[in-house]
């Protein structure tokens, strides 16, 4: 390696003062200029832009019915991006977030909450766009959704008190809905820690298996999102009148899509034009609407999600003074 000397520093009037002339100063100008324009060619050079993408979702009702279900939109994400979509089917919200940080998976729905989680570990994993949801049974119409306590109507499970020391159904350790609402949000109301309050405390694996829990009297009462309790009654396995409902949270934004951000901008763009664009004058991609009670999908920020963020910033604080 070649070291430079160096030398006295020169006074503005002394003999060796370099002289700047326009000329120079243009050439030097240009020269930064082509640099700066190397070193932008070589960071948009290192833009990942894989030969085909692997689209994943955390768990809902039927995972293995879900390659049928969004089969319209993975034509459309294929034809758009020009690359061969993989499917990958996951066993919990920490598999798909766990996915998106080793780069196995590309794009990706998560929860809210699973969503907080994945940007905190990784700034890359971003969201673009949510459904807007049409009004159901329970589910309120646009980009958001209700956490609901639930519980079978018959039983002498009425309100709240007569839950202590009673068991709940949660979701999952991910699940907004399903976990962090109910230990943040509902908790103050039975002393702050469901734990302590109810006798038992299990989780099904998703909304709709606590739905059906609830029902079938395997748990005493449940939190489910508006939305997955919708598509359990829309189906035919419950009843809306068979159920009690004992609270409802604030609204929560809706499910999160996300990408890697390393991704190549044109090929994000791609991926976002293909959600936002999803219509119901194409007869798949209606179908695929309808199945997801929506009717269409908007974009979203990860701003939008900052209420979830200081929710599990409380939760965090909680938990470590235990």
């Amino acid at each position: 390696m070649i070291r430079s000397q160096k030398k006295p520093l020169q006074t503005a009037d002394s003999h060796t003062a370099p002289k700047v002339t326009r000329r120079s100063a243009v050439v030097t100008l240009t020269a930064a200029a082509a640099a700066l324009g190397m070193a932008s060619a070589t960071q948009a050079a290192e833009c990942e832009n894989p030969k085909e993408l692997t689209f994943a979702m955390v768990p809902t009702e039927e995972t293995v019915a879900e390659l049928q279900l969004y089969k319209p939109v993975t034509d459309r994400l294929a034809k758009e991006t020009g690359k061969k979509i993989q499917f990958f089917m996951p066993t919990s919200y920490a598999s798909v977030v766990e996915g998106l940080l080793s780069k196995f998976v590309d794009v990706a729905v998560l929860g809210p909450y699973s969503y907080v989680i994945a940007n905190s570990k990784d700034p890359s994993i971003e969201v673009f766009a949510t459904y807007a949801k049409r009004p159901g049974h329970m589910q309120e119409e646009g980009p958001g959704y209700k956490a609901a306590l639930v519980t079978k109507k018959g039983s002498k499970y009425k309100d709240i008190d007569s839950l202590k020391g009673k068991t709940l159904g949660l979701v999952d350790p991910g699940s907004t809905s399903g976990n962090l609402f109910p230990r943040v949000v509902f908790a103050p109301k039975v002393g702050g820690d469901l734990d302590k309050y109810f006798g038992k405390v299990v989780y099904t694996g998703s909304h709709e298996l606590s739905t059906v829990a609830v029902d079938k009297g395997k748990v005493d009462a449940a939190f489910v999102a508006t939305h997955r309790f919708d598509n359990v009654v829309n189906k035919g396995d419950v009843k809306l009148e068979d159920f009690n409902i004992l609270w409802k949270s604030p609204a929560i934004p809706q499910d999160p899509f996300v990408y890697r951000a390393t991704l190549c901008q044109d090929l994000k763009d791609k991926i976002k034009a293909t959600f936002l664009g999803l219509s119901a004058s194409n007869p798949g991609e209606k179908k695929f609407l309808d199945n997801v009670k929506s009717n269409k999908f908007v974009g979203m920020t990860s701003k939008d999600y900052d209420v979830i963020r200081d929710l599990k910033k409380a939760k965090d604080a909680r938990k470590k003074k235990k």
